[in-house]
């Protein structure tokens, strides 16, 4: 069956009790753009049975819409506005399509300092300097679950770009961070990628951060950038291949009979194309099925 391209990969994001679906990422060899996947280059896995998949939609063009927040630890170093510059030009790199928001975490929770919008003049006027003071985000996972709380189901992919040092002070050197789960599982269940940059935080709280930010970016089919333990001199690079994995995102629809359980289930997604990896969360929420 065909379907009309304008649009469609939109609707099946609320394609209810028909389909479940997951946002996977296309990565090319050393940092090259990927080539094109199709569908019969696709193979999935859910709970380690075969799963059939019912469409393979290249989120480009008509289909391309995002919603992304931009996350900023509060308390992360001052000097983290000499990176503004290019967090600007990567803003205003984005297609139309995209709405940008803007929240700083403090105290536990995701504060909107500019609600979704495609106005990048009005995101910019919202930036601000992270006020510096350690551990004033208290744990930043939990600002992540807060985020994902406020953050209505919409017809386009989500996704979160967090600027953190990652270190939790309510949860610090603990490879089960009870936190850092809970975000996870959130993020799992509302579909949502979660990317993230490393920043050292001010003061000095140890360096648990980068495990942290790898195992959430993992585990929601994000990506984490970091280098050693000190704050990168520039942050360009990194913005640029993150908008090169957002340019290169594909929708997966299973059909609703594999959801056998609902729930949160582990899911593996390949392809068999030469010169190309395929990135996702490691579990989907096969219950949209049947809510």
């Amino acid at each position: 069956m065909r379907y009309p391209v304008i649009g469609f990969a939109l609707l099946a994001f609320s394609a209810g009790a028909s389909a479940q679906h997951l946002v996977v990422t296309a990565e090319g060899r050393h940092g090259q753009a990927p080539p094109e996947v199709i569908k019969d280059e696709v193979s999935v896995e859910v709970d380690k049975r075969p799963a059939r998949v019912k469409e393979w939609l290249p989120l480009r063009g008509d289909d391309a819409a995002l919603e992304l927040y931009i996350v900023i630890d509060d308390g992360e170093d001052t000097n983290l506005g000499n990176q503004f510059g290019a967090l600007k030009t990567f803003i205003n790199e984005q297609p139309g399509s995209t709405r940008i928001g803007l929240a700083y975490l403090r105290n536990g929770s995701a504060n909107i300092a500019a609600p979704l919008t495609t106005d990048r003049a009005q995101l910019a006027k919202a930036l601000r300097i992270p006020l510096g003071q350690p551990g004033i985000a208290a744990s930043p996972y939990m600002g992540i679950s807060d985020l994902v709380k406020k953050w209505p189901a919409a017809d386009a992919r989500r996704e979160v770009l967090l600027i953190s040092s990652g270190n939790d002070p309510w949860s610090p050197a603990n490879p089960e961070n009870l936190y850092l789960q809970e975000a996870i599982a959130a993020a799992q269940r509302a579909g949502i990628l979660v990317h993230s940059i490393y920043y050292a935080g001010a003061g000095h709280m140890g360096h648990w951060g980068q495990n942290y930010l790898s195992e959430l970016g993992e585990a929601t089919g994000g990506k984490a950038y970091w280098e050693g333990y000190a704050s990168p001199v520039s942050i360009d690079a990194w913005l640029k291949d993150l908008g090169q994995r957002l340019r290169n995102q594909y929708l997966v629809i299973l059909e609703a009979a594999d959801a056998t359980k609902g729930g949160l289930e582990p899911i593996r997604v390949t392809a068999t194309a030469p010169g190309v990896s395929l990135t996702a969360a490691t579990k989907i929420n096969m219950q949209s099925a049947i809510d």
